[in-house]
């Protein structure tokens, strides 16, 4: 509980952080399946904004968000924006049902089976005590269509935004600028 506590207040000090910064992190390329064992990569969405939420199905904010996440696919379809799910190490079956069929997700859910994608997005200094793939860090990220991140928020009860109303108003700050 001490690791964890110590690698959330490191992750809100690197989120509050990342909007002041001229240079943006680059999000990192991946690989996953789908749910249909269809490879999708960060490359099929170059030149989109992108919205990545990593999660699990016994995530409370996860599950809370996902109708969300589903209207904000929708809302934003024709505004160039992508949106993916990263379900963290559960298999192939409980994902379909828990999170797909459940919430009639239209876009796709990826298996990041070993958790190295989910743990490729935390900050370098994020997790000093743990290996990187020993804790999943349910998150909303917003990448541009450079491949930046624009946006992170942490799933937890000081910045849950189950509406996701932040990541809208970012998605349509930039949106609006170019």
């Amino acid at each position: 509980m001490k690791h964890l506590f110590s690698i959330l207040i490191l992750l809100l000090s690197w989120s509050a952080s990342l909007f002041g910064q001229s240079d943006l992190a680059q999000a990192p390329d991946f690989q996953l399946a789908d749910l249909h064992g269809k490879t999708v990569s960060m490359k099929d969405y170059q030149g989109k904004y992108l919205v990545i939420h990593i999660a699990t199905t016994w995530c409370p904010y996860c599950n809370a968000e996902a109708p969300y996440l589903e209207e904000l696919y929708q809302e934003y379809a024709d505004k160039n924006v992508g949106v993916l799910i990263i379900d963290v190490r559960e298999p192939q079956e409980l994902v379909s049902q828990k999170i797909k069929e459940r919430f009639n997700l239209t876009f796709p859910v990826l298996l990041d089976t070993d958790g190295a994608v989910a743990a490729s997005f935390a900050p370098e200094d994020v997790l000093p005590e743990l290996a990187r793939d020993e804790i999943m860090l349910a998150s909303n990220l917003l990448i541009d269509p450079a491949g930046r991140i624009q946006f992170m928020s942490l799933l937890d009860t000081r910045n849950f935004d189950s509406k996701l109303i932040h990541i809208k108003e970012k998605l349509n700050e930039l949106i609006q600028a170019n």
